[in-house]
């Protein structure tokens, strides 16, 4: 059975953990889903480019949820999250996928 892709996994969890905070109004069950995916993704990169790689990967995934916050009051929550996943999904396919 074929893995889905890290990329996707890491996108998945920036959209969907924004999407159940703001519809469950609960922040909290938001991060568990957030976390979930970023240990998920983070898993793949390690076992396709290494813990350097997955390291970096891991500090952008970080960095998109924090950045998409400042961001969303210039361009609006939703474009704001969409961006910064297919950033990491980008990035997550040139590192670690792109070969796998």
């Amino acid at each position: 059975m074929a893995k889905v892709p890290a990329a996707a996994v890491a996108a998945g969890g920036l959209v969907g953990g924004y999407g159940v905070a703001r519809w469950t109004k609960k922040r909290q069950l938001g991060g568990v889903v957030l976390a979930a995916a970023g240990v998920a993704a983070a898993r793949q990169w390690r076992e396709r480019a290494g813990g350097k790689a997955a390291g970096a990967l891991t500090v952008a995934y970080v960095a998109a949820f924090a950045g998409s916050h400042p961001l969303a009051k210039k361009v609006g929550a939703w474009p704001a999250v969409f961006g910064v996943a297919g950033a990491v999904a980008l990035a997550s396919w040139a590192v670690a996928d792109r070969h796998a």
